[in-house]
């Protein structure tokens, strides 16, 4: 078992899209259950798949792979798997992101793409001891017409969800497309996210700023190209869910010891540390930490400040967010104590 602080880091995750969760053992699963034939003989050959050029090379075997998600107990079992995988990372509250649009231009209808997912996070806390929010992400990639009709679709559904996103291809699909998505959203009392400052440039940033009115930036990374948007995500204390594995399997950095992370935290930036689609990038959220910790030479003091972002940008209930903090100094506590 790793000595490493940052693996006993408990923490809240609030970059994660169930779907790239999927790991190839459950797509083979899944697969077999649904009498789906896959493009793949065997384990190994998907997995020779999972090497990236960019975003894009990323969101196409990723689409493809969704296939298999058929049923709600397919959608359930995999929510299932990543829970228990997270609960044993140090995370103690999750915000889960699930694209809509992409189980139902495969014909998958809203209600089992939702159920499935949603029915398994019900049982979050008392089963894995993982509060959850869930978070009904948009394709920035299809017609914003599409993406308002399916957030009345949830609407009408009552769907459990705490918020909307944004994500999918950046490139080209600037936020300034989405106003009208978010003010429904947000007319209907829902909190707002959306991927921004990826492959996408700084000012798409500040679009999903002060067009879309988000309550927190996922990514964020090229804010480092504008200093006066250094400057506004400080003052502001802005949440970016920063996904160190993902930017460097998409190529946005060469290697981890080129990620900005610790520019960004020396630079007084509210990051948090997540895993995005950690059965693609290498990683789950303890793995990103203790990676990052050996890389960097994190202090304990730089770790804590990372897991106490995390849970402060989430939308997790006061009295749980209450709970994790004193999660998190009893951690420090225990890392004191250790040292002494």
């Amino acid at each position: 078992m790793s000595t490493s602080p940052a693996a006993q880091l408990p923490c809240a995750e609030l970059h994660l899209h169930i779907e790239g969760t999927l790991e190839p053992e459950l797509i083979f699963e899944l697969a077999a259950r649904n009498g789906i034939t896959l493009p793949y003989a065997d384990l190994a050959e998907l997995r020779a798949r999972y090497e990236f050029t960019d975003l894009q090379s990323f969101l196409d075997l990723y689409y493809a792979n969704m296939e298999v998600l058929r049923t709600e107990a397919d959608f359930a079992d995999m929510t299932r798997a990543y829970l228990r995988r997270a609960a044993a990372a140090g995370v103690r509250h999750v915000e889960m992101m699930v694209d809509p649009q992409a189980h139902l231009l495969r014909g998958v209808p809203l209600s089992t793409c939702i159920n499935g997912v949603a029915g398994a996070l019900a049982g979050s806390l008392e089963e894995f001891g993982v509060s959850s929010e869930l978070i009904a992400a948009f394709l920035r990639d299809r017609p914003v017409e599409e993406a308002e009709d399916v957030l009345r679709q949830l609407l009408a559904l009552n769907a459990p969800i705490v918020g909307i996103g944004l994500d999918s291809a950046e490139l080209g699909n600037p936020p300034e497309g989405f106003i009208e998505l978010y003010r429904m959203a947000r007319e209907a009392g829902l909190k707002c996210v959306a991927h921004a400052g990826e492959e996408g440039p700084s000012h798409y940033i500040e679009q999903a700023l002060d067009l879309l009115l988000v309550d927190r930036i996922d990514h964020g990374v090229r804010c480092l190209d504008d200093s006066e948007l250094v400057d506004r995500l400080v003052r502001d204390r802005i949440p970016l869910t920063i996904c160190p594995f993902s930017n460097v399997r998409l190529r946005s950095v060469d290697t981890l010891a080129d990620h900005p992370l610790p520019q960004m935290l020396a630079r007084g930036l509210n990051v948090s540390v997540n895993s995005d689609d950690p059965a693609y990038f290498g990683g789950y959220v303890d793995d990103n930490f203790q990676l990052l910790q050996s890389t960097f030479d994190l202090s304990v003091d730089q770790l804590q400040e990372l897991a106490v972002n995390s849970v402060e940008a989430s939308f997790a209930p006061p009295a749980r967010r209450a709970e994790l903090l004193d999660e998190i100094r009893s951690w420090r506590s225990a890392q004191d104590k250790a040292r002494s």
